[in-house]
């Protein structure tokens, strides 16, 4: 029996789903080729873009922000940017506030969940390329890793479709680096930027702290939360609240991938750790 199987009884229209070693992928449910909205999982992909843009020295992660692109940005937001930079936005770490151009706490101070600081990561991204954050993420990212049924129509922070199999191929590279990214950066996704810090996981209330690598999110020792609490505190991945999700073991050498077409709910708080353990149990 396919080990994904309690993927098809989950309370949603459609649901797909894979499970990745570094030797590739283990096991499959549901029409891995079905384009789903992302959500927030788009984020770890503008991510990895922006990184992409740091290696071609555009962008640079801890040049204040401002340097950047001032004729793109009002007068009265580039005041309030002050010593913010790449590193801090990509963390979630900027203190602008979830879905507003303005600050909502001192740079480095908390970790606040900020579409709006992924919305500026592609402006920043746009401004010093020359090419639309859609266009340079197809360019730098989908298809370097052939991921052809991935597309961003709008906000780096929320607005890409995509497939399982896509995903597939940039855990891939994650979990067995093909050179889209150096090694140092390919780390630095998966490290805790600007430790200690306080924040709420939308969804799942405040953490202490609440871990966060560069586009990525770090399980650390969060409770409650969507993976299982028998992943290690190294997993890292994403969520998204159209019901996506993917994560990454490092120390169980594991990976799993999920899309679903119902928005996040209980009904995913409940089955993504279930759906995680059995992973852990099947194939660590």
């Amino acid at each position: 029996m396919n080990p994904l199987q309690q993927v098809l009884d989950w309370p949603v229209p459609n649901a797909a789903a894979a499970v990745l070693s570094p030797d590739g992928v283990l096991a499959t449910i549901g029409d891995t080729a079905r384009r789903f909205e992302l959500a927030s999982v788009t984020k770890p992909l503008a991510a990895l873009a922006t990184l992409v843009a740091v290696e071609e020295e555009a962008v640079e992660l801890d040049r204040p922000v401002p340097d950047y692109a001032p004729a793109a940005l009002s007068p009265e937001l580039t005041a309030e940017l002050g010593t913010m930079t790449l590193r801090h936005l990509l963390a979630h770490a900027s203190g602008l506030a979830p879905d507003a151009f303005r600050r909502a706490a001192e740079v480095g101070a908390r970790r606040i969940y900020s579409n709006a600081g992924f919305d500026l990561i592609g402006t920043l991204v746009s401004g010093a390329t020359g090419i639309g954050f859609g266009d340079y993420l197809t360019e730098a990212v989908l298809g370097p890793l052939r991921m052809t049924g991935t597309e961003l129509a709008g906000s780096p922070a929320f607005a890409a479709t995509g497939t399982v199999a896509d995903l597939q191929a940039m855990i891939a590279e994650l979990l067995t680096p093909t050179g889209l990214l150096h090694a140092d950066t390919l780390r630095a996704v998966s490290t805790v930027q600007f430790p200690g810090l306080l924040g709420v996981l939308p969804g799942y209330g405040g953490q202490r702290p609440n871990d966060w690598g560069l586009g990525f999110e770090i399980r650390g020792e969060k409770d409650p939360h969507w993976t299982s609490p028998r992943n290690s505190p190294g997993t890292y991945g994403h969520f998204g609240r159209s019901g996506t999700m993917f994560w990454i073991d490092p120390q169980a050498r594991l990976a799993l991938v999920a899309l679903a077409d119902k928005r996040f709910g209980p009904w995913a708080i409940k089955a993504w750790p279930t759906l995680s353990d059995t992973v852990l149990d099947s194939f660590g």
